[in-house]
């Protein structure tokens, strides 16, 4: 009995190995690499060049100090509840609702406070809220 002998074919390269390599590169990066959340937004606010607005005197003045305490046009509330508020604002407003509400807040005022504030001016009706701030060069 006569065997043939298999032919062995040199005739390229053999790419398995390099196939496994460069998976195991990928799943190696893949796994080492960090995925980084930013939790910071990073915002680029407006600017504004003009005059300040002329104030009116018969706008409603909400004055919020750094403990949170209010007065309405130079009437002390002290630390008072959204019913205390609305009360204080429907009594000094009437039925105008469109009379202006300027929010003066302390920097250090709880943000409560001022949504607070802004939540029972909502609640009556009144739309023209503005918020007082202080430019920035003459902060210091």
């Amino acid at each position: 009995m006569k065997f043939r002998r298999q032919r062995i074919d040199d005739g390229g390269i053999n790419l398995t190995p390099l196939i496994d390599v460069v998976f195991l590169l990928l799943i190696f990066f893949m796994v080492s690499t960090t995925f980084t959340k930013e939790s910071r937004l990073q915002l680029e606010l407006p600017t504004a060049d003009g005059n300040p607005a002329i104030e009116q005197p018969e706008s409603l003045e909400i004055v919020i100090d750094a403990k949170g305490q209010y007065q309405i046009n130079d009437r002390r509330l002290g630390k008072a509840s959204m019913r205390d508020l609305m009360q204080a604002m429907q009594g000094l407003i009437g039925s105008d609702t469109m009379r202006p509400v300027v929010i003066t807040a302390d920097a250090n005022t709880p943000h409560q406070a001022v949504v607070s504030a802004m939540d029972a001016a909502g609640r009556l009706g009144l739309v023209h809220l503005s918020i007082t701030t202080q430019d920035a060069d003459t902060a210091e």
